[in-house]
Formats: structure tokens, sequence, C-alpha cells
């Protein structure tokens, strides 16, 4: 109960900590700014204020409402939601899961395709799909299937729905692959034996075995659906603690927010590992070797960074070859582009980068624009802005006339390469911390940072990634203007910097356990005996095995900076700032300054589906094409590995004739491996010395055979 409560009050500290952020980049700059220490004490004071807390309307003329008035019942409903998906979801799942369990196995496999198809269908393009339905069917029939909400009525069914699905999906593919595999094990093979159908079986053993595995699964589950949530809500219209939070983006409602979300969630998922057992106590040999047997904690930490300190000094860079890592690369890259799927998901990336750079190149950036459209008359108006296809543009236009295509093809690059780059620095800073976690930190400070980590899943992290990037990426009011605080450049490094950080603690555990795996290997010990450094076990056995892992990891950590980019574009914020219109006068929306995928997202809504601008769902299939083109690499490297490590899939058809001719040949006439097999016949029967004595005996015959072409 002390760590639980310990654990907790840092998970609050953490959210404290984050909650001062927007205010204090928004005013980082300004005349009367003051340092980030000097605001988060004021705010901290500002807690113990009754004053403090009270919600103001940013359109109301009133003082306000008492902060928990508001939030509360905002909260109730935003869970009312989540809980309905989270059920729905789940019991969906688990019932579709058993069902499976009684199919062949030829109709388990398209089963396991759909389900990797739907992985890669972003949450607003189901919602906007959800949305086009119902529209169609109130055109066609006069029928309005979900209610809109608003002030005095609350929407339920199609946020559940919604959000119900990626729960449904992602659980339901766990669930099938753990129920094949407990299938597989010994203990179901002598139930069987004892006369139990498969039914009981799977309801009295299977499921009871998976079920503490697949709570691990669930709290990533409920991560992405809280970030899921925040989009939900927006595009639905939802009066829960999104709205409130944007209507009153203030320090304390930050920290209410953040605060109501973190503590149910906490509390329930550390009772669950209270009740599953899972923190067991440690053995002596294990509680004497970790760093806290240090009496004196400053001594322990002098420890720790003299061990990093000599690990460094370690490092023989004669043997670190600059170029053998690129050449490695190529090596592996060749051997990968061998797979089909991995080789079309590489090649959608190089072609769509490459074909973006040398448009930009060769036009320089030039998107073209057509407000009014005219007949060749010159006279004659066929359409204004937005054009639907095909004329004048093959894929329409947006509301300004601009070449929706064009846009496409110059933001490519910014979205593609930029995602790549965040992913790839998620995957190398947990990678470098993962080291100093397997090595350098003892197994209680491991379980320690663990559960402080863990934390991080009941934080939305499309969420706090508004709540860190809206004084950024927006424009302020400095002196009579809007103006940005920051920079081009220092704007996507400052938000490169934010969407990574935010990650690297998960991919610290998640790489640092990885390696502590390969470390209990035996090959590792026996490298240790003949004197291999840290270092060397690094380089040369640790990188090799964990290869695919961080490949598949890049994968996973790209698609989800993609919904990120998503997510964040619903709220008008695109990679690299937006571009505001504040002439009152004006009427152009906003607009990325990159130009960048997620600039045109803001476009999608309900009115425009409505409208039956059908065409803007272009932008969302070009997020969908690289979401499935980056599961392709993932499928492709696994299967590569699996191939590797012995676990064939489906051979080639000239591969399958040949190992057929082969066996057949094997059983009717002489080949070469006639000689090893009457041998290992001869072995397998007990008399090995009669085998050798055979083996010799007919050599000389087999080879004067084989040089006569006999």
């Amino acid at each position: 109960m002390v760590r639980l409560i310990t654990y907790y009050l840092l998970g609050i500290v953490s959210i404290f900590c984050v909650s001062i952020f927007p205010q204090y980049f928004s005013t980082r700059g300004t005349p009367d700014s003051t340092g980030y220490f000097e605001q988060l004490i004021a705010f901290g004071k500002d807690l113990f204020k009754s004053e403090s807390w009270i919600y103001k309307f940013e359109r109301s003329q009133t003082g306000g409402a008492p902060m928990m008035e508001i939030m509360g019942p905002a909260f109730i409903y935003s869970m009312q939601i989540l809980l309905g998906a989270l059920l729905a979801g789940f019991s969906i799942a688990l019932i579709l899961a058993l069902w499976s369990a009684f199919l062949p196995k030829f109709l388990l496999s398209p089963i396991k395709r759909l389900l990797d198809v739907l992985e890669s269908v972003p949450d607003l393009i189901l919602a906007t799909l959800l949305q086009v339905l119902s529209i169609v069917i109130f055109k066609s029939f006069g029928v309005d299937l979900f209610k809109v909400a608003s002030f005095t009525e609350k929407a339920y069914f199609a946020p559940i729905v919604t959000l119900a699905i990626l729960p449904l999906v992602s659980m339901f593919k766990i669930l099938l692959l753990m129920i094949e595999e407990e299938f597989l094990k010994v203990y179901v093979t002598f139930v069987k034996s004892k006369g139990i159908d498969k039914l009981n079986i799977l309801l009295r053993h299977v499921l009871k075995n998976i079920m503490p595995l697949s709570f691990h699964h669930i709290k990533i589950i409920i991560w992405g659906t809280l970030s899921s949530q925040f989009i939900i809500e927006r595009v639905f219209n939802v009066h829960g603690l999104t709205f409130y939070l944007l209507d009153n983006f203030q320090p304390i409602t930050i920290f209410v927010t953040l605060g109501l979300i973190f503590t149910p969630f906490y509390f329930l998922f550390q009772l669950v590992d209270l009740w599953l057992k899972e923190d067991q106590p440690l053995a002596y040999e294990t509680r004497r070797n970790s760093l806290w047997r240090i009496g004196n904690i400053a001594e322990g930490t002098k420890r720790f960074f003299e061990n990093i300190l000599y690990s460094f000094q370690m490092i023989n860079l004669r043997k670190v070859s600059p170029f053998r890592p690129f050449l490695n690369m190529l090596f592996t890259f060749g051997r990968h582009m061998k797979n089909w799927k991995f080789a079309l998901g590489a090649l959608f990336f190089i072609v769509t980068i490459s074909y973006s750079i040398i448009y930009s190149v060769t036009t320089d950036n030039h998107v073209d624009q057509v407000r009014l459209y005219y007949a060749e008359d010159g006279a004659t108006l066929l359409g204004a802005a937005p054009h639907a296809p095909t004329k004048p543009f093959f894929f329409g236009s947006d509301k300004l006339g601009f070449s929706l295509f064009d846009q496409l093809v110059i933001g490519a690059k910014y979205t593609l390469i930029f995602a790549l780059l965040i992913a790839l620095l998620r995957v190398l800073g947990g990678l470098l911390f993962g080291v100093i976690y397997a090595f350098h930190l003892g197994p209680r400070t491991q379980q320690w940072l663990a559960k402080l980590i863990d934390s991080i899943h009941f934080l939305p992290l499309s969420l706090v990634a508004y709540i860190l990037l809206a004084p950024i990426l927006l424009p302020t009011l400095i002196g009579y203007g809007y103006e940005f605080t920051y920079t081009f450049t220092q704007r996507i490094l400052l938000e490169m910097f934010i969407l990574t950080i935010l990650v690297v603690p998960l991919t610290t555990v998640l790489l640092g356990k990885e390696i502590k795996r390969v470390l209990d290997y035996e090959f590792i010990a026996s490298a240790r005996v003949l004197g291999g450094s840290r270092f060397h076990l690094f380089w040369k056995h640790i990188i090799p095995h964990i290869g695919p892992r961080l490949t598949i990891l890049l994968g996973t950590q790209f698609i989800q900076v993609l919904l990120i980019f998503i997510h964040l574009g619903i709220f008008k914020f695109f990679f690299g700032g937006t571009k505001l219109d504040f002439d009152p006068m004006g009427s152009d929306p906003p607009m990325s300054i990159t130009n960048e995928w997620s600039g045109l997202i803001g476009e999608i809504g309900r009115t425009t589906i409505a409208s039956g601008r059908y065409w803007y769902l272009w932008i969302l299939a070009a997020f969908m094409l690289a979401i499935f083109a980056m599961q392709l690499i993932i499928q492709g490297v696994k299967e590569v590995q699996q191939i590797k490590v012995g676990v064939l899939h489906k051979l080639p058809k000239a591969e399958k004739k040949k190992a057929k001719n082969t066996s057949e040949a094997s059983s009717y006439q002489i080949t070469k491996d006639s000689l090893k097999v009457i041998g290992n016949e001869a072995g397998q029967t007990g008399d090995r010395e009669e085998g050798k004595k055979l083996e010799r005996k007919l050599k000389p015959r087999f080879k004067r055979g084989f040089e006569r072409g006999v």
C-alpha cells in the first residue's frame, strides 16, 4: 500500500508539472514573463486557494462556477462513453474469439488478414464513415440514426460505437493468437485424452490461463482508446472533459482534467496487479545485488554514474567501423526485400517520398488554384471552389480552390520523413536508456522505474501532446498583432522533441526488458567468461538479437506518430505551425505552413460530408495507405525473422515441387544423399559402429558410380 500511494503521488506531481507548460510556453519571450519554476511555485500556491478552483466560461460575463460542479458531470459523461465502448468492445471480442476457436484453419487466415487491415484504419476514418452512413440513410429514408450532442441532449450511441471498434479489433486479435498458442500446450492434449470436449477445455482451462496475460494487453488498448476518445468527443460534439478543457485552457483545468482521468484507472489496474500477485518478493541474492543495498543513497548514485563512465571508457573505437553499420543495414535491407510484403511497403515510402521531393524541386512547391471555373468561352461559369473531381482537378480541390493532389504530393515528404524521424528518435532514445536500465540498474530499481513509467498508460497521449504543443504551434497575441513565439525551425524541433520525449520512457522499459532477456541466454555467460566487455556484449550479441524487434518497434511508433498527427490536425495543430487569418474581413481557414497532410485534416467534418464533398476522404486515404504500408513492412520483418529461426511459412511452388521430387527420388533411386541416409538409418538402430563400417564400405562405390554418371 505504501508503494501504491507513492507511485500515485509521483503521478500527480508529474501532472502538476505538465499543467503549467502551456502557460509557460505562451508567455515566454514577453516582457512580463517569468521562469518555469517561478510559475510552477505560484501555481502550487494557488492550488490551496478556494478562488482558484473556479471554472470561468470563456464567453460568459459571470464569475464562473465551482470547478467540480462543471468538471464532475463532464467526467461522468466521458466515462460513461468510455466504459460503454470498452465493455462492448471487449465483450464482442471475447465472443468472437471463442467462436473462432471452432473454425477451420482455412477460414481463420482471412479473418486475421481482415483484422490487420482494420488495425490500419484510423479512428477518424471510422468516425467519418459512420457519419457518412448516417447521412446517406437520412437522405434516402428520412431516418436519423444518431443524435447530435448539445448542451440539452447527450449523445451516446454514435460515440460508443465508434470508440468500441479499436478495443474490439485489438482484443479480438490478441485473444485469437493466445487461444491458438494455448491449445498447442501439453496440458490441453492431456485433457483431450480424458475425453473432455473442446468447449469445456476452452471455458474451464484456456480462458483461465490467458486472462492474466490479457490484462497486460488491456492496459495498452485502454491507453490508445483514451487518446481516441479525445478526438471522438470533438468529432461528435460531445460535451465531456475535452469540451470543457478546450473552452477554458488554464493550468487548473488541465490539472483537474488529467487528475480525473489518471486517478480511477491507476487504482483499478494497481489493485488488479496486487490481486494477480505479480509483485512477488525478491530472493535474497536479488536484493543483495541491488543498487539499493548501499545504505547511503548518495554513494549509490555516485557508484551508478561511475559504472556508466567506466562502460564508456571500455568502448574500443578502433573496433567500431563507421561504415560497418551502414553496410550491415544495406545487407539486411536487401535480404528483407526478397519478402514481397516488406518490398511492397518499402517501395511505397521510397516512391512517395522521392516523387514528393522531385515535384517540390522542379515546381518550387507550386499548388494549382482555381477559384472560379469557366467554360472555354471564358464567360460561362461552370463551378466555384471547392471543385469536385474531375474538372478542373482530377482529385478535386479545397474551399480555396487549391488542388488536393498537389497539396498531398508536396506534404508527403514532410509527413512521412518527420514521422519516420520521430519514430526513429523514440527507438534510439529507448535503446540508449534501455542499455542503462539493463546494465546499470539493480532489480529493485528496475521494478520501481517500470511501475512508475507504467503510470503513463493512464494519460491520453494525444491530450498531453495537445496541452504541450498548443502554445508552440499557434500564434499568440504579442503587442498589437498575432505572431509565433518561436521561429519555424524552433517549432519543428520543439514538436519533434515533445512527441519523442513523451514515449521514450515507455520504449526504455520495453527495450530494457528485451535486453535483459537476451542477457539471460547461455551464450552471453560464455562471452562474459571469455572476457567480453559490456560494450562487446551489446555490439556483437545483443544488437543482432534485438534488431528485428527494433524494426517492428520503429514501425509501430511510426503508426502512432501518424495517428497523433491526425488527432492534432482535428484541432488545427499542424506540423511546423498553423497559419491563421486574423483579418476581420478575411475568411481563409487555418492552413499548414508546410502543406503536410494533417493540415488538410481540419477540412473534414460533418458539415463537409453532409454537403457532399466526399473527395475530401482522399486525405484520410493517404494516411491509411501509409499506415497499411508500414504494417506490411512489420509483417515482412516478422516473416523473415521466423524463417531465419526455422519457423517456415508457406513455401513457394518451385521449392514445394523440388522438395517433393527429392523425397520421391530417395525412395527408388540412388542420390548424392543416399550414403548419408544409409549411415544414419544404421546408426539409429543402435549399432553406430556398424553404420560407420557400412558407410566406409559403400563410399568408394558411390564415388566411382557418380564419376561414371550412374
